[in-house]
């Protein structure tokens, strides 16, 4: 007798298969922390305390959060046009020159609200415009877009290099980066949020506005894809690139166009670091964020609901692990690396190694929530 088939609800697509994945994940993390000889369960407590166990805790959480979540917005996006977008790493790294020029310039004469929305201009503009080469080359050249934007990451990583010794750096500085912004260019930081909660958090924590503008980049991503008719025909391409065709949808203009909002969402993560902590540019200010927010993107299943959520659970693993590493000196940086890879493993690579089993068990269960009639099965 066949396995019936069945259409999962949404909520159990979205959000049963994910938590599957993830507790998967966590569980043979959990055997990795017990083969170095450590209470796998002490482990897991630390590493949750470490994230949310206090505000100071909580602020570095969310700011780690808010770097997955444009990255994996970014990502996101290009998912949906049927694009494989792994530039934002060299994305974002090039739009830190979009926000030193604005920051650079008006810091002594503007206050941070009037040269914010100048920076977010900045950053999402040199952002686009780096992707916009390597999606040129896919839609008039045939370039394959993984090849090029991995290309792009190393040479945006050289540009940078060379910009900031040789032209951004100050005069008599021996360090590659530039000067520190003043005022007018540093971001109020959110810990007087917590704070409202009763949670203690030092100035120099990093959670700045940053955050909220993360959020809303996260609803206009939704409402883009959506509800208006420019993301109705990048789904559309995504999901069948000859249909889009035969619709009258330009296969050029829809690769540029998504590819373009894809480097700007990965651009604006550049805000975050530079504006609301280093208050400078320096090198390897990105640290990775433009790999991790394609995690992000397949744990969240492309849909702002879930990278949302997805961010702050990566987010929880940079700070928790930190906290993870000094308690448990068995447990290095590298071990927290690895118990990453491994959320990454099996909620990007294996994300649907459940699903066949999770589809049988709802079809025999419950047929009716899955569309089935009683007894239906697939021949």
């Amino acid at each position: 007798m066949s396995t019936p088939y069945a259409r999962l609800p949404a909520w159990a697509d979205y959000g049963l298969i994910p938590l599957i994945n993830l507790a998967v994940a966590f569980a043979v993390a959990g055997l990795v922390v017990l083969l170095v000889g450590e209470n796998p369960f002490r482990a897991a407590i630390i590493l949750v305390k470490g994230a949310f166990g206090s505000g100071q805790g909580i602020a570095y959480t969310l700011y780690y959060a808010t770097n997955f979540i444009f990255t994996g917005l970014a990502v996101a996006v290009a998912f949906h046009c049927g694009l494989f977008n792994i530039g934002g790493e060299g994305q974002a790294y090039i739009a830190g020159l979009g926000i030193a020029l604005v920051c650079l310039a008006f810091d002594q004469v503007l206050p941070w609200w009037l040269t914010f929305p100048l920076a977010i201009l900045g950053a999402s503009a040199a952002g686009a415009l780096w992707a916009l080469i390597p999606a040129w080359l896919q839609a008039k050249r045939g370039s394959h877009i993984v090849i090029t934007t991995i290309m792009f990451n190393f040479i945006a990583a050289s540009a940078m290099v060379y910009l900031l010794v040789d032209v951004l750096k100050p005069l008599g500085s021996q360090a590659p980066e530039t000067r520190v912004f003043l005022e007018g260019a540093q971001l109020p930081k959110l810990g007087w949020i917590l704070a409202e909660f009763g949670l203690r958090v030092r100035p120099s924590a990093p959670l700045n506005v940053s955050f909220l503008l993360a959020l809303v980049m996260a609803f206009l991503v939704w409402a883009l894809i959506w509800r208006t008719k420019l993301g109705y025909e990048i789904r559309t391409y995504g999901f069948s690139p000859k249909a889009a065709r035969y619709a009258g949808i330009s296969e050029s203009r829809i690769i540029m166009v998504t590819m373009l909002i894809s480097g700007a969402l990965a651009g604006m993560m550049a805000l975050n670091p530079i504006m609301g902590d280093q208050h400078k540019v320096s090198l390897d200010f990105v640290a990775g964020a433009g790999f991790v927010g394609i995690a992000v993107a397949l744990m969240g299943r492309s849909h702002p609901a879930g990278i949302v959520p997805a961010a702050i659970l990566f987010g929880m693993l940079y700070q928790g692990g930190a906290e993870l590493a000094f308690e448990m000196p068995a447990i290095s940086r590298d071990m927290i690396v690895i118990i990453q890879g491994l959320v990454i493993l099996f909620a990007g690579a294996l994300e649907h190694l459940f699903r066949h089993p999770v589809q049988t068990l709802f079809a025999t269960v419950a047929p009716k929530s899955v569309g089935l009639a009683a007894g239906q099965e697939r021949a």
